[in-house]
């Protein structure tokens, strides 16, 4: 579902991360003379602290996502379906929650979790699809692993080369402030639609996990936030905590999440709202960038 309100949203905030982070093409001219470009490395030396949090942030998770790819492909490998699909949200969540960074590879990003949409749109055809999303149609849909154990050892030597090129990324605070905007845009399109899991379902593990994405790198941006628009870093508090107590709403006792097919229209509509009132101001973070 992709209200026209979504949409909105989304574009407004992509106006003002640009110019807040100093794109547009009379900024680039002014920025033009020696003075500014020393003043420009100041500003990001200035967040060093803040983008190694981040950087080690993302590794963290990389390796937990390693760690849980591996448990899934031996169960994948081993026929254990109910493993299998037990494993595959949360291992996903991992690879959510760093997507900024993941993303830097564009090679290895869609081997890892492209879905079928995707790959057609590409102009490729379903025997150039991989990753988990492929190995998500074999267990809901085939309800079998058999045939996918060649996807599952792919998958797995894929991530293991996302963990060892994470190390080369260069974080930014330009890629922390459009990396926390991009992980919003995706709540926004695929995950609020459920086109993102749209075999499992498991949307809503997604869905959480871009946001705690986010809201990861609004917490250790904070801080510099506060110092210049300390009324922003409050509003952020509270529209994060607003998607999160929407969130909430839907666990189960075991710490998941029900299937996104539970949700009724007013259930999503809600989510919807709470993520177009998270939009605008957490693309005006771009000001301590300025």
């Amino acid at each position: 579902m992709k209200s026209k309100s979504i949409l909105a949203t989304i574009l407004l905030a992509g106006t003002i991360l640009t110019a807040a982070c100093g794109n547009s093409d009379d900024t680039k001219k002014e920025e033009t003379t020696p003075k500014t470009a020393v003043e420009n490395k100041k500003s990001d030396k200035a967040l060093d602290k803040e983008v190694a949090a981040y950087k080690a942030f993302a590794i963290d998770q990389l390796d937990k996502f390693t760690v849980s790819t591996e448990d899934f492909v031996k169960a994948v490998k081993a026929g254990d379906i109910e493993k299998a699909k037990d494993i595959y949200p949360t291992a996903r969540m991992y690879f959510e929650r760093s997507e900024p960074i993941a993303e830097s590879f564009g090679d290895l990003d869609p081997r890892i979790d492209a879905r079928l949409a995707d790959i057609k749109d590409a102009g490729q055809g379903a025997e150039d699809w991989s990753g988990y999303h492929k190995i998500e149609y074999g267990l809901w849909v085939d309800q079998t692993t058999k045939g996918y154990e060649k996807i599952a050892d792919q998958l797995l030597a894929d991530t293991k080369e996302l963990r060892a090129r994470v190390e080369t990324v260069e974080v930014t605070p330009k890629l922390m402030v459009n990396g926390a905007v991009d992980l919003l845009n995706e709540v926004s399109t695929s995950k609020i639609s459920g086109e993102e899991e749209i075999y499992s379902h498991t949307d809503l593990y997604d869905f959480k996990a871009n946001i705690e994405g986010a809201e990861k790198i609004f917490t250790i941006l904070q801080p510099s936030i506060k110092k210049t628009d300390a009324a922003l870093a409050t509003k952020l508090t509270d529209k994060f905590k607003n998607v999160n107590d929407l969130l909430a709403k839907y666990e189960t006792k075991d710490g998941g999440y029900v299937s996104y097919k539970k949700l009724t229209k007013d259930d999503t509509n809600a989510l919807s709202n709470a993520v177009d009132q998270l939009g605008e101001p957490l693309a005006q973070m771009g000001i301590i960038l300025e």
